[in-house]
């Protein structure tokens, strides 16, 4: 459990500037998350990495000398915002482009792409590579679909000391998909994690027993088994990576091996060690060569009680950067010889909002105290369920749902406040809210509530007052963007599978004449009735995946938590007269 914090909500926030403040010679902190405190090279690539805190080293820890030029970190276990994002790259960016680099997890994918999208529509050029080296989160015919544990050392260390040689975008993102390729990570837990403020783990699992293939995000395992000896468990690690031996380990380059043995928290040192003497031994006994390897924390989950091991088969080419020079704060390898002098000043990324009136009809305005309460009804039904999402979440995730959308809307309404006492219409205080919500809750659900609010607010704009026929064209547009981004369907078991016969049925009561307040209504029975269902169905996308039968039937908390927020908006409609 966590022992020492303030508000938990403020946490990632607090433990940004604290490390920014211990490291001050070595990295300096910019809006989302740090930067290299040394001057970047002009024309050099910038190599971008992040995620969710609560994973120390990574992200933050990995920002240095021959490794990344700025980490993007979101709250915990969530991953971070695409206005976090664009801001590190942004201030990591110095003319030679920016490689994009982070786990394959649905949130990050989200988020990192509307950045991306973001950077390359302002002529930055901008390549993504992900980090897909957990065995277990999928299948080994499905290797695009797996997550990024501590494989991400060799990734980001192969693509930082490249970038730092001068290399070209095209050159820097070929090594680090090149280093992806050959790295593969297998992991085992004894016991679940605790966040901050939390009252039990993400997981348990029963005494004697050790889950097999868990996630770093608190995930729990795809297996179980009883808690082996050292030597056993090095076997099994062992023995799991080599069954997938890189197709190019059979040659001369194929005999040597990065070795990475990681605690994800709870697991100590001496422990590690006495792991490592028989992976080593394991290792040199089939006829490889371990090349300088790694033992300690390099990705945690909090502090989860749990061990990894993570094999990347060496070419010529990732062996020389894989023993190139770094220094970072929690990763030096053959000291770098020199370090930049540092910046004089912090990269300040200004807050785009516009602080001038908007140019907004009255009939608009008089729409917005309708919109703020609607906003504040969510806020009280998602404040209200917020221990029961994270339960569904818990079952076959990582249990923080609920307390990212507590974030979330609660960042939405307070910047819906904020535009609307600025006289702005309804659009635009949909959008702004959509803009904090996407920021201050991280996540696939914060990127995804973002895509809706915004979708709707541009959809309405700040010319007319809102009508069935508006708002439902904002519901269409809000589920397209949804898609595109998400990449999910109807039937994989999200909230695609609520916002889908949402829309359709607003759309069909609207075209049959019905006013809002009643299209409405019988729509929100529909998006009940459809989060209920989703109880029946299998997960095929997202963290949940992995662990498909654990959450049969169990309804999907995306899906729940849209659906609570429909039925709290039509409440507020069924009050009085709001729109046409």
């Amino acid at each position: 459990m966590a022992y020492l914090f303030n508000n938990p909500t403020h946490f990632a926030d607090e433990f940004t500037e604290g490390f920014a403040a211990a490291y001050r010679d070595r990295v300096r902190q910019v809006p989302g998350g740090v930067v290299r405190a040394s001057r970047p090279v002009p024309g050099h690539v910038a190599v971008v990495i992040g995620g969710g805190s609560g994973h120390y080293p990574a992200f933050a820890g990995l920002v240095g000398e021959g490794l990344a030029h700025g980490a993007a970190m979101g709250n915990l276990f969530a991953s971070p915002s695409a206005q976090q994002v664009y801001s590190v790259a942004k201030a990591a960016h110095s003319g030679g482009g920016v490689l994009l680099c982070y786990g394959n997890y649905a949130g990050d994918v989200l988020n990192f792409t509307q950045a991306q999208e973001r950077l390359r529509s302002e002529g930055i050029d901008v390549t993504t590579v992900v980090v897909t080296d957990d065995v277990s989160s999928a299948s080994v015919d499905e290797t695009a679909k797996r997550r990024g544990i501590a494989g991400d050392l060799v990734v980001f260390k192969a693509a930082g000391a490249l970038a730092d040689a001068g290399a070209s975008l095209a050159e820097v993102a070929e090594v680090a998909a090149r280093a992806n390729d050959r790295t593969r990570s297998f992991g085992v837990a004894f016991t679940g994690c605790t966040l901050p403020g939390a009252s039990a783990p993400l997981f348990t699992v029963p005494a004697g027993r050790m889950a097999v293939g868990m996630g770093i995000h608190g995930e729990p395992g795809v297996g179980e088994t009883d808690v082996p000896t050292a030597d056993e468990l090095a076997e099994l690690l062992v023995s799991r990576l080599l069954d997938e031996r890189h197709p190019e380990a059979d040659g001369a380059s194929g005999s040597r091996v990065v070795a990475l043995l990681n605690g994800l928290g709870g697991v100590k040192y001496e422990e590690l060690f006495v792991v490592f003497r028989r992976v080593s031994e394991l290792l040199e006994g089939t006829g490889l060569t371990v090349v300088e390897p790694e033992v300690g924390e390099l990705v945690t989950s909090f502090e989860m009680a749990g061990v990894s091991l993570t094999l990347a088969w060496l070419d010529d080419d990732l062996e020389r950067l894989w023993r190139a020079p770094a220094d970072s704060p929690s990763f030096r390898k053959n000291l770098a010889p020199t370090r930049a002098e540092a910046a004089d000043v912090l990269v300040d990324v200004p807050d785009e909002a516009p602080t001038d009136r908007w140019a907004a009809s009255e009939d608009s305005r008089e729409s917005v105290p309708s919109v703020l309460a609607s906003l504040e009804a969510v806020r009280t039904v998602i404040n209200d369920n917020v221990e029961e999402l994270g339960r569904l979440d818990a079952i076959a995730g990582d249990g923080d749902h609920g307390i990212g959308m507590q974030r979330g809307v609660e960042a939405a309404v307070r910047a819906a406040r904020d535009v609307a006492s600025d006289q702005a219409g309804a659009g635009t205080v949909l959008s702004a809210a959509g803009d904090a919500w996407a920021d201050r809750a991280g996540g696939t659900s914060g990127a995804l509530w973002g895509i809706v609010l915004r979708a709707l607010g541009s959809a309405l704009g700040d010319e007319q007052r809102p009508d069935v026929g508006s708002v439902a064209t904002g519901v269409e547009a809000a589920l397209a963007e949804v898609v595109r981004f998400g990449r999910a369907e109807i039937g994989d078991k999200t909230l695609v599978d609520v916002l889908a016969p949402f829309s359709a049925a607003l759309r069909e009561a609207a075209d049959g004449g019905a006013p809002l307040v009643e299209a409405w209504a019988t729509a929100s029975g529909r998006a009940d009735e459809a989060a209920r269902s989703t109880a029946g169905l299998t997960p095929r996308i997202g963290r949940a995946r992995p662990l498909a039968e654990r959450s049969i039937g169990t309804p999907d908390p995306g899906a729940v938590s849209l659906a609570l927020a429909i039925g709290a908006v039509n409440e507020v409609l069924a009050t009085g007269e709001v729109a046409r």
